[in-house]
């Protein structure tokens, strides 16, 4: 048989179980409930875009509108009718002025030549800066596109260091150095 202690502590314990499992339903049901307002709050966002989006195209329309109305009543302005288009390049070269005396050349597009092409190839590429003749990475058969890239990189590495090389001096002459520098100011 249970003692009356016994029996006590026992339902103690039922009533902390009881306790425990409505304390997990509970948080299950206030996460749901925090993932329900979530997903409307995201729905609301969403909702809120779509309304400034529709608010901005109907400001457009309206202004397109007012646009037409102030072209058509304020300056007279009208769509462009067929008869305005040019037939053709010609058409419109004689619609062009002569040119004065003293007035700039037109600008023309540029052409090579085949002759002049072959000619080219066979010149030396040099730099616009300083007309040093320039050789490709890719011309250097002798050297891999990693080495030269890696002489290339060293290169610049040592170029960008903040680490200079140190002068070594013994230190009486370093001390002398500095007596030098202090009895000068």
């Amino acid at each position: 048989m249970m003692t009356s202690q016994q029996a006590r502590s026992l339902g103690w314990a039922a009533v902390l179980a009881i306790c425990f499992a409505a304390v997990i339903v509970l948080s299950f049901k206030v996460h749901a409930v925090k993932s329900e307002v979530l997903l409307a709050e995201r729905q609301l966002i969403a909702l809120e875009r779509e309304t400034l989006l529709l608010e901005t195209e109907f400001q457009t329309r309206a202004s397109q509108r007012q646009l037409a109305e102030w072209n058509t009543v304020e300056f007279g302005y009208q769509a462009p009718r067929a008869g305005q288009f040019l037939e053709g390049e010609r058409q419109l070269a004689s619609l062009g002025e002569v040119r004065q005396p003293g007035a700039p050349s037109p600008i023309r597009l540029a052409s090579a030549d085949a002759a002049d092409t072959a000619a080219a190839a066979e010149a030396p590429m040099r730099s616009p800066v300083s007309g040093a003749k320039v050789t490709l990475a890719s011309a250097a058969a002798d050297k891999d596109a990693g080495s030269v890239f890696a002489d290339a990189f060293g290169d610049f590495l040592i170029e960008a260091s903040p680490i200079r090389p140190a002068r070594a001096e013994t230190p009486a002459r370093g001390a002398k150095v500095a007596a030098a520098q202090g009895a000068g100011e």
